[in-house]
């Protein structure tokens, strides 16, 4: 098959491309180049996705079979792409998330679940957060055709080449070593997603000319955080790293010392009302549809492996010139922070 990632070369993108190419499909790029380089073997476009006179000179003369776009933020974006290549590609997927269920948070999602309200005509720069990927997916399946569409709610990803996020900060916090903050209960469960697992099921999908939608994450009970916690320490910890338990409260206490959930200690989900469904998605749908989910071990070694070999990616935008990749959002706590709670409540 013929198949155009909007993306293609960092994280999810970049995981389908391998997967895509690993399968003998023939793969198009369409990037700026400024997250990272993209794989041999892929036809490697560089334009802007918000700009309609570089989307017009990527489908000029090309057709493919599938489109798959992970990189969709603003339903404008989404609309102008869907447009332009509703007469060019068979199957359009859009990766989503789970943020934009109206109820993900204090209740469990499934795919019948009550989107957010966002417009699918919704002009850049409105003031909505988690709304904008209701509303690019709406922006899809309006301008490409809900029966050519098919939407990955996805949940958390996780895995190699994960720039600036949240298991690689797990590990490099434990490779530190000394006394690590473990928050909260450790025998909460999790759902993350290993990045190369949902590639590989959206592939499948894409390849059946599924539309329609799945939420696309690991299923409930498989992992608790005090598991993925033991799993980094063993992993990336010299000997002596310890974990030391703390329990929500303190953490959430008000003054300097507060801490913001799932941001200063990525993954932590404090045991309060918002947020008793951040780990009860229900992913029956995908599983019955073939989802398979490798064991988080797996997924943190080769994180690791990952991080303690990668090097500086350099690479060049849209006009030729070469740069750092776009620097990302980075999560965790400052380590005078962490050691004043482990003196005062560990």
């Amino acid at each position: 098959m013929k198949i155009l990632l909007l993306g293609g070369s960092s994280f999810l993108g970049r995981a389908y491309a391998a997967e895509a190419l690993a399968r003998g499909h023939l793969v198009t790029t369409f990037n700026r180049g400024r997250s990272g380089a993209d794989l041999p073997g892929a036809e490697a476009v560089r334009g802007d996705r918000d700009s309609a006179e570089d989307l017009a000179r990527l489908v000029e003369g090309r057709t493919w079979d599938a489109v798959v776009d992970t990189s969709a933020q603003q339903p404008a974006q989404a609309a102008l792409s869907a447009r332009l290549l509703r007469g060019r590609a068979g199957h359009y997927t859009v990766v989503s998330s789970l943020h934009a269920y109206a109820d993900w948070g204090p209740q469990v999602v499934d795919e019948d679940s009550a989107l957010l309200p966002c417009p699918a005509d919704t002009p850049p720069g409105q003031p909505f957060g988690r709304e904008l990927k209701a509303g690019c997916e709406r922006a899809v399946q309006e301008g490409f055709g809900a029966d050519r569409t098919l939407v990955l709610s996805s949940g958390l990803l996780i895995g190699p080449y994960e720039f600036g996020g949240r298991l690689p900060w797990w590990l490099e916090r434990m490779a530190r070593g000394g006394r690590v903050l473990a928050p909260g209960d450790p025998g909460r469960t999790m759902q993350v997603i290993d990045v190369r697992d949902f590639a590989a099921f959206g592939l499948d999908r894409l390849t059946d000319g599924t539309a329609g939608r799945f939420v696309t994450t690991a299923p409930p009970g498989r992992l608790t955080f005090g598991q993925w916690l033991e799993t980094c320490r063993e992993l990336a910890g010299p000997a002596g790293t310890e974990l030391v338990r703390v329990e929500d409260g303190p953490l959430l206490a008000e003054g300097p010392d507060q801490v913001t959930p799932w941001i200063e200690l990525p993954f932590w989900a404090p045991d309060l009302p918002d947020w008793q469904g951040i780990w009860r998605a229900d992913s029956r749908r995908a599983e019955a549809a073939g989802l398979r989910c490798r064991p988080f071990a797996e997924t943190a070694r080769d994180t690791w492996e990952w991080l303690r070999t990668r090097e500086p990616v350099e690479d060049t935008d849209a006009e030729g010139r070469k740069g750092r990749p776009e620097a990302p959002f980075r999560q965790g706590i400052e380590p005078a922070k962490e050691q004043r709670l482990l003196a005062a409540h560990g």
